[in-house]
């Protein structure tokens, strides 16, 4: 056995080492204006956008930016749904030397209150429909000035006429915001700004290009730094994976969140370091989707099982040419033996898993897709450049192939540290290791298997979810005495969230009313979708609730449920 075995596994159109050039990551978007100006960058629910104007209006971003007196290191969050606004922000603000903070839309207001805080951000990028939702935190943050923009503002004739109407009948509001003040109109920037090239300098090593907002051992989202360096080098690795993609006549279809690192790296940079086409849409929907894909015949198609799954379910699946789909990589859970080999039936591509975190910027493991030497059920091997071990959980010595352990990474895609968390940080990389804080075991031929999470999180539809975030809200309640939060099997989701409730002797709370407590103070993909009333919850000798006892207990309660059908 060699010392790093995987290698073996290795096609030889794959290296086992890469060279980056030392460039920040809006270079590639230069380079792709230069090289494809009138090719089309963005398909965009029948808008199309050239390299050249997404070039130009990246620019006129950076350049309002830092007319609002924004410089080198500050930091810019983009709060939208995949649109074009989205991509131009991103490259915008790394244009004039920002750091970008990607915030999920769904967050409640107290969770946009946290990482605005936390990150220090001073300017944000939002849809126009949240604003009342930031009117209401802006004061309690050191945002200075908010950019508002809407999904009709890149709808062709006559859909952005229509879009309006649609969003008061679906929101019930619409919102209505001057360009003065501290709020500001994406159009009216576009209209006035101007497409003059910055001149920042950037150090490729050690500059962060973005704050991606993660949980962890103690269930507070910390931000992840990734420097210029971490995304390159991981969307350099990926295009090496997929070796028999074509620079400059693909097409990705951008399902996955920008918000995610995973949507970030495989469909916004990975596109524009081709010169490729994203196919973007603003959620999944199941039908559009496949609509989507019948008219606008993506090639690459990253994404999650919820995703492969719902598309597969659908009933008119059949009625839609999905043939020009030739690579698919899964990530965010566990990808079903049976999904990923229907899917491959129906669309004659080929779809495999990979692993990652958002601290790898996110990928480290993927199985081989182009080769028949690829292993289902596991997360496959390491990526070019980066090495992986199974460490001991109480040693912290690498263990012999077989032995279960903590997956451990090292490459240059992991992350420089988290965000003013030097503690944190500390506990996670060791001696140029990171602590996955995922169980699993390697094989002798070097195939990585995951077989549980250390950590608590749970990934229900994609989702990374923290039950402390939820156990906290829960805690506020006034007829809860103890609580914990599990993620439980769920056939569709992978899994999904259930809550063991406890109440104060004498008090009632029912199952609707906890819903709709954690639905005003929770994103919904964090909101339980099962609640269970317990008299008691198990512990062990110094108080401390089994989280692990509730999750086994359903896991069987879960296998004998599918036995009996």
């Amino acid at each position: 056995m060699t010392e790093k075995p995987w290698l073996s596994n290795y096609p030889p159109e794959i290296p086992h080492t890469l060279s980056y050039e030392a460039i920040p990551v809006q270079e590639y978007l230069t380079r792709a204006y230069k090289q494809y100006p009138a090719k089309v960058a963005i398909h965009f629910m029948g808008k199309d956008v050239t390299y050249k104007e997404l070039y130009e209006s990246s620019l006129k971003f950076a350049n309002y930016l830092q007319t609002l007196g924004v410089q080198k290191g500050d930091r810019v969050a983009i709060m939208l749904p995949n649109c074009p606004q989205g991509v131009i922000g991103y490259y915008g603000a790394l244009y004039a030397g920002a750091i970008v903070v990607q915030t999920n839309p769904l967050y409640t207001e107290r969770e946009i209150s946290y990482q605005m805080k936390d990150s220090g951000s001073i300017v944000m990028l939002a849809l126009d429909i949240l604003y009342p939702r930031l009117s209401k935190i802006v004061n309690e943050t050191k945002l200075e000035n908010i950019i508002l923009t809407g999904i009709k503002d890149y709808l062709p004739f006559p859909k952005n006429l229509v879009y309006p109407f649609i969003q008061k009948k679906q929101y019930g509001f619409s919102v209505k915001v001057e360009h003065r003040g501290m709020n500001h109109l994406f159009p009216e920037i576009m209209k006035v700004g101007k497409a003059i090239p910055t001149n920042i300098p950037f150090d490729f090593e050690e500059d962060i290009a973005l704050l991606q907002y993660t949980g962890g051992t103690t269930g507070f989202p910390k931000g992840v730094m990734l420097t210029h360096k971490n995304l390159i080098a991981n969307a350099s690795m990926c295009n090496a994976w997929l070796y028999k993609c074509k620079k400059g006549e693909e097409s990705i279809l951008g399902i996955l969140p920008f918000f995610h690192v995973y949507g970030m790296t495989t469909v916004l940079i990975l596109s524009v370091m081709l010169g490729n086409r994203m196919i973007l849409l603003p959620k999944f929907d199941v039908e559009t989707a496949l609509k989507t894909i019948d008219k606008q015949k993506p090639t690459l198609f990253p994404g999650a099982p919820t995703i492969y799954i719902g598309i597969l379910n659908h009933p008119d699946v059949g009625k839609y040419d999905l043939s020009s789909i030739v690579a698919c990589l899964s990530g965010s859970a566990a990808l079903p033996v049976e999904v990923q080999e229907k899917f491959e039936e129906v669309t004659g591509g080929r779809l495999v898993e990979g692993y990652g975190l958002t601290e790898t910027s996110p990928v480290t493991h993927a199985n081989l897709i182009y080769s028949d030497n690829r292993v289902k059920g596991s997360v496959g091997i390491p990526w070019p450049d980066t090495d992986a071990a199974i460490f001991g959980i109480d040693s912290g010595v690498p263990l012999p192939p077989g032995e279960i352990g903590e997956i451990v990474v090292k490459g240059p895609q992991v992350m420089k540290g988290y965000w003013n968390q030097p503690e944190e940080t500390e506990m996670t990389m060791r001696d140029g290791w990171l602590l996955t804080g995922d169980l699993g075991y390697m094989d002798e031929n070097g195939f990585f298997y995951v077989v549980d999470r250390k950590k608590d999180m749970i990934i229900a539809g994609g989702f990374n979810i923290y039950p402390r975030d939820i156990e906290e809200i829960l805690y506020e309640h006034p007829a809860i005495q103890e609580c914990v939060v599990a993620g439980v099997p769920d056939p569709y989701r992978g899994e999904t969230v259930k809550a063991f409730i406890v109440l104060k002797e004498g008090a009632s709370a029912t199952e609707e009313e906890l819903n709709k407590f954690c639905r005003e103070n929770l994103a919904s993909f964090k909101v339980p979708r099962i609640y269970e009333f317990r008299t008691e919850l198990p512990k062990t000798a110094v108080g401390k609730i089994l989280r692990r006892t509730l999750i086994e207990q359903e896991k069987e309660k879960f296998k004998k449920s599918a036995e009996a059908q």
